[in-house]
């Protein structure tokens, strides 16, 4: 999934996200709006992913959930 179709699709996809990712809280989820490196960041933050493994685990979550 492309970085044009995550900030389309986000508003639909934030319920997924929030039961694969729970520590990340509504106010993360307002400010990730769709942006893949905001992502990345709150994963960094919430969960100490290192970026790559950030990176990873979004691409595999948006391919399970399209």
């Amino acid at each position: 999934m492309n970085d044009d179709v995550l900030q389309g699709k986000w508003k639909q996809l934030r319920g997924s996200v929030k039961q694969t990712w729970g520590k990340l809280t509504d106010d993360d989820l307002e400010r990730i709006d769709g942006d893949r490196d905001r992502f990345v960041g709150a994963l960094q933050e919430r969960y100490g992913y290192a970026r790559a493994e950030a990176e990873e685990a979004i691409h595999r979550a948006l391919a399970a959930f399209s």
